[in-house]
């Protein structure tokens, strides 16, 4: 049994309670627990007696005056649209890594694009004493918010707001110049929702770059995935393939004068892939098919997917490394907006254009 001069039932033990039964003062016992570089003065023995009835007693610290001493409760919001597979599950898979890694706890709250929550929970994640606030795929105008704030995929025009965002010039290069060297120049585009903030920066990109090409793209041949569709009302999943099967289906029924499409992202071009094989078309046969993020399951779709690969857990962790760093130093000036470069990964759902189809 740990030697101590009281006996202590596991339960409700705070660090006085675990200092006096072990005979030590509760600075020898908060610096063993710490794992503070002063620890490293105390006898080895000390430190094993410390950690064994720490967990024997199931001390838990209080963090509420940790937090007062600190002046930092050690955790972090996160506001996101919504929880689906694909961008947030990669997204949020860097910050975990991150904050883990520095100790930080965190609380995630979904907005599912309703303005009153994009407005409402800032201040309920301020008002539960997070240390600063990760916006993930969401964009404000306005934050009246006392803490360091990091939006990722945001474009955020939020005053002092620090952006982590992807080159879409050059990840819209990287798509357009594949497409254009297998021969691809009737080229269908399936823009995000307005809702998204990366879908007019992504459009206007897209515009330029195929401007630097001289490739014509059609009007015609822009179609655009339903807000509505996006939602999580009458339990429709937010990130369904559907998002992109309904748009490619409705321009199959007005044309097929195209031979490869580029969509808004991996979700939607397995959707659109769906609707091109129930018309009788092949992919990559008939039309290519490119998408964009590089989901987990963009490499087992058939075929397998062409996609611009964003690096999204790199921008989660960049997007932590970057909010821990602004909540350790508030007066440092750092750098407002921070690039991420992408990669096209070439696979399956792109070829040869068919320009007799």
């Amino acid at each position: 049994m740990t030697k101590g001069k009281t006996t202590l039932a596991p339960g409700h033990v705070n660090l006085r309670m675990l200092a006096d039964h072990l005979e030590l003062s509760q600075t020898t016992v908060s610096l063993v627990l710490n794992n503070s570089p002063s620890a490293k003065s105390i006898p080895e023995e000390t430190r094993k007696r410390v950690v064994e009835a720490a967990e024997r007693l199931n001390y838990r610290p209080n963090y509420f005056a940790r937090s007062l001493r600190q002046s930092r409760s050690m955790s972090v919001g996160v506001l996101a649209p919504d929880l689906s597979e694909g961008y947030f599950t990669r997204v949020m898979s860097g910050v975990v890594q991150e904050l883990t890694a520095a100790h930080y706890f965190y609380f995630t709250a979904c907005h599912d694009w309703k303005p009153e929550l994009i407005e409402k929970y800032p201040r309920m994640l301020v008002e539960r004493a997070v240390d600063g606030l990760l916006l993930l795929n969401t964009s404000v105008e306005e934050l009246a918010v006392p803490v360091p704030v990091v939006a990722i995929s945001a474009h955020c025009s939020a005053d002092k707001v620090a952006n982590i965002v992807l080159d879409h010039h050059q990840a819209v290069q990287q798509a357009l110049a594949h497409l254009y060297k297998l021969g691809h120049r009737r080229i269908a585009i399936m823009r995000g929702p307005r809702a998204i903030p990366d879908s007019e920066f992504r459009w206007e990109s897209i515009q330029q770059v195929a401007r630097e090409m001289d490739l014509k793209l059609d009007p015609d041949l822009a179609i655009r995935i339903d807000a509505a569709g996006w939602s999580t009302k009458a339990g429709q999943h937010p990130m369904a393939p559907e998002i992109g099967f309904k748009p490619m289906q409705a321009l199959l029924e007005r044309t097929r004068d195209f031979t490869a499409v580029f969509c808004f992202n991996d979700i939607s071009a397995i959707g659109a892939i769906r609707a091109l094989k129930d018309a009788g078309l092949s992919v990559p046969g008939d039309v290519s098919v490119v998408g964009f993020d590089d989901i987990l399951s963009a490499a087992y779709s058939t075929p397998s997917l062409t996609t611009v690969r964003q690096p999204l857990a790199e921008m989660g962790r960049r997007g932590a490394k970057a909010l821990l760093e602004r909540i350790a130093d508030k007066k440092k000036a750092f750098p407002t907006d921070i690039f991420m470069e992408s990669e096209l990964i070439i696979r399956e759902s792109t070829g040869p254009a068919n320009n007799g189809h």
